[in-house]
């Protein structure tokens, strides 16, 4: 069913819709992954293990509000047309809601700050759902790989120079209140109360706004549809007869299945990650940020390889070989602690060699990041490029809001069982192991899943 006769969009349009990427992904880079958030977790909660519940639930409400209304919302699009519009009224709620997060000093209220959080990331959500909806109207099949993995990889470049400009010119150690750099904080940001940490919604948010303007002026959209009133009623009846016409294309269902689990994971990881790493090690906002900037680095290379891969071997064994690196990389990480790796197999020293990153523990822990960084790029382009493959053009919108759904749908599910594992139990160790259950489950679906998922079975 996939659509072959769609002619290529200009080079100002594809690169337009590419850097929609590139403006989104500080959000997840600086705001959820590798500053603000282990600064919730690690300096405005009490104590770490609170301050990741409090992240882990506010994660849950944000999944489940995606799950419930992305399919709803692409199902719509369908009807009105035209993307461009809803996307400028998501990057208004992203945007007002970044830049109130500067407001999440220490001592202040942790649910207001997580109300806020959770608005930004249901409003770049929903973003994305009618971003890559566009996708099969820009390009033929046989470019959708390349391009997917290319716009994924700017996305990182772009998160890790936005990481560069947080630890190199913002944040300062709490000790000496130099940068990275050995320079003053821009604009007198004191890192005792945060304000290092919570610039990184206003930064990003000016980010987005700048960025974005590409895909808005170049990026051509569907034509205008029906009204909104008779488009929301149509798009309604329209997700229900989709959702009974996906459990009849068993592939797709399949595929849809195996994303849910794999990427519930994956999302988890990404969410809780540096959190876990900033609370183990007592790191400081430049040693996660120089972290954050490794792993982006990877990933940049880890998402031009897949480029490449995807177009000579398919989405669907990039997405296979991801997924076994990040359940590796997972077992790393929570088998490392101080002075030991592998569950403690491989005991390492505890002496800190002064630096960053001084004891061998945190090397470990930094060898396992790497594998994430190679991995976690790939495995969502490549499940995009997978997706687009499947389906045709003019059903692009609501099938993604079925790839939203089926990527949010139980988002609840892997932040929540962390959150709640690590509440009963005190030990963020053990919460953050539920993510292994869900990418290997995942990935045991996908595996016997065809590709394109219009196919039969393999």
């Amino acid at each position: 069913m996939t659509d072959t006769t769609v002619q290529r969009a200009s080079g100002r349009g594809i690169w337009g819709w590419m850097l929609f990427d590139w403006a989104a992904q500080p959000f997840f880079t600086v705001v959820t992954t590798f500053i603000f958030g282990p600064y919730f977790v690690s300096r405005m909660a009490a104590d770490p293990a609170q301050g990741q519940a409090a992240w882990g639930y506010g994660i849950a409400a944000a999944g489940l509000a995606i799950a419930v209304l992305s399919p709803v919302l692409g199902s719509i699009a369908d009807q009105t047309g035209p993307r461009k519009p809803w996307i400028g009224f998501f990057a208004a709620i992203q945007i007002v809601s970044l830049c109130l997060l500067w407001f999440a000093a220490p001592g202040s209220s942790l649910w207001l700050a997580v109300l806020f959080f959770s608005l930004a990331s249901v409003a770049a959500e929903f973003s994305i759902v009618f971003n890559d909806s566009m996708m099969p109207r820009l390009m033929p099949a046989s470019e959708i790989g390349r391009i997917s993995n290319v716009a994924w990889g700017l996305g990182y470049l772009g998160g890790m120079i936005a990481l560069i400009l947080v630890v190199g010119f913002m944040a300062g150690s709490p000790e000496t209140g130099k940068t990275l750099l050995g320079l003053d904080p821009l604009f007198g940001l004191d890192p005792k109360l945060g304000e290092d940490a919570r610039a990184t919604g206003p930064l990003s948010a000016l980010w987005y706004l700048v960025f974005v303007l590409p895909m808005f002026l170049f990026t051509p959209d569907a034509a205008k549809g029906i009204a909104i009133g008779p488009a929301v009623r149509a798009g309604l009846a329209e997700l229900k007869s989709t959702i009974a016409e996906a459990r009849r294309r068993g592939a797709i269902f399949r595929f849809l299945i195996a994303r849910m689990l794999y990427q519930d994971g994956v999302n988890a990881l990404l969410a809780l990650g540096g959190a876990f790493a900033a609370a183990m090690f007592s790191w400081s906002i430049t040693e996660i940020g120089v972290f954050g900037i490794i792993l982006n680095v990877v990933a940049v290379f880890g998402c031009l390889a897949a480029a490449r891969l995807d177009t000579v071997l398919g989405s669907k064994k990039v997405v296979m070989t991801a997924l076994v690196l990040l359940m590796v990389a997972t077992v790393g990480i929570v088998s490392t602690g101080p002075g030991y790796t592998l569950f403690g197999l491989w005991q390492l020293p505890g002496e800190d060699s002064g630096g960053l990153f001084g004891t061998p523990a945190e090397k470990a822990y930094i060898a396992f990041g790497l594998l994430i960084g190679l991995a976690f790029g790939p495995v969502q382009a490549s499940s995009r490029s997978y997706m687009a493959r499947s389906v045709t053009a003019e059903e692009a919108g609501r099938y993604f809001g079925i790839y939203a759904l089926a990527g949010r749908a139980t988002s609840f599910a892997a932040p929540f069982l962390v959150a709640t594992v690590t509440a009963a139990s005190g030990s963020a160790r053990l919460g953050m192991a539920a993510i292994i259950l869900f990418l290997g489950a995942g990935m045991w679906i996908l595996a016997g899943t065809p590709y394109p998922a219009n196919r039969p079975r393999e």
